[in-house]
């Protein structure tokens, strides 16, 4: 018997069920059991035998819905399954709408060194022709491919990593992109065919992280908004949810993180008020290049959605 391969269910439209099989979008999310998704491959899965595989239902929802209290029961399982030597890898199956939040999170809280696989589906799995089933088997191959790590996640063939993963489509099945970073590796008839290295843990913020891990359930999460800078930005929402008692402000912004005067001048004013700020771009490619004089900070490479959640942890981390 191999490694075991944990696999973690938490709904989405993979598990979701549609009156006809020709309805694409008008499904309900999350209505099967990982179990029963995993009944309809082939029982090898790739080659692994079926015992290999350890199976449990974390939550059951659409991913729109995603919470911070499913993120922490998530972290704790993964965290655990991770911890104990006969696990090889982790794959968890989850809606797309806020997949690159949780892979993302996951990555920046945990840093595994072992894989851990999301996966997905556009289509419900009562579609006349589902993509999940061939997801979950292309996830289950990245999960057993020897020197796989990190955070990555796995739709129509390719795999993605977390800090880059980014959903660009609302409806077709090759529904994500990494942008100008590009995919890791391509799922070619169960085997990998790999571009760049995987994304392993870093050193430096893991034992910070862990202590965090240890409190999470007990901590509370610190009210982390996003605005935009756009034509006519006035700075309106800033000096209103600073007043609503906003703890940090992620500026989603033009360009190579440029911000509208007028929005630029009520950041600074609440940065003076004790409010954390961090820039991050509207580009879809790229990233921010920090200037010498630039006024506001940026987290360089993350989108808007990620660079809140790497400031929740910031905050949570230091309080």
């Amino acid at each position: 018997m191999g490694q075991k391969i944990v696999i973690l269910g938490t709904g989405g439209t993979i598990a979701g069920t549609a009156a006809s099989p020709m309805d694409h979008t008008g499904y309900t999310a999350g209505q099967l059991g990982v179990a029963d998704l995993l009944a309809g491959l082939p029982a090898a899965g790739n080659g692994a035998d079926a015992d290999r595989l350890i199976v449990e239902q974390l939550a059951q929802l659409d991913s729109k819905d995603m919470g911070f209290e499913v993120w922490v029961k998530l972290a704790q399982r993964v965290a655990h399954h991770l911890s104990l030597s006969e696990v090889q890898a982790v794959v968890i199956t989850h809606g797309t709408d806020t997949l690159e939040e949780t892979a993302y999170f996951l990555h920046a809280l945990l840093m595994p060194s072992k894989p851990v696989v999301l996966t997905c589906a556009m289509r419900p799995a009562t579609a006349l022709a589902p993509d999940g089933p061939q997801n979950m088997m292309d996830a289950l191959a990245v999960a057993a491919s020897p020197g796989a790590g990190g955070v990555s996640v796995v739709c129509a063939g390719a795999v993605f990593g977390a800090e880059d993963v980014q959903k660009t489509h609302p409806y077709r099945l090759n529904a994500f992109s990494a942008g100008d970073a590009g995919p890791i590796a391509y799922v070619e008839e169960g085997r990998l065919r790999q571009l760049r290295p995987w994304p392993h843990a870093s050193t430096g913020l893991l034992e910070g992280r862990a202590a965090l891990l240890g409190r999470l359930a007990d901590t509370r999460w610190p009210r982390v908004e996003v605005v935009m800078s756009h034509a006519g930005a006035d700075g309106w929402a800033v000096r209103a949810l600073v007043e609503a008692g906003v703890q940090g402000l992620v500026v989603s912004t033009t360009g190579n993180g440029t911000v509208h005067r007028d929005l630029e001048a009520a950041l600074l004013v609440a940065m003076a008020q004790g409010v954390k700020v961090l820039r991050a771009t509207r580009c879809t490619e790229g990233r921010i290049f920090e200037g010498a004089n630039d006024a506001l900070p940026a987290a360089p490479g993350l989108n808007s959605a990620k660079a809140r959640i790497a400031l929740m942890l910031e905050l949570m981390q230091s309080s």
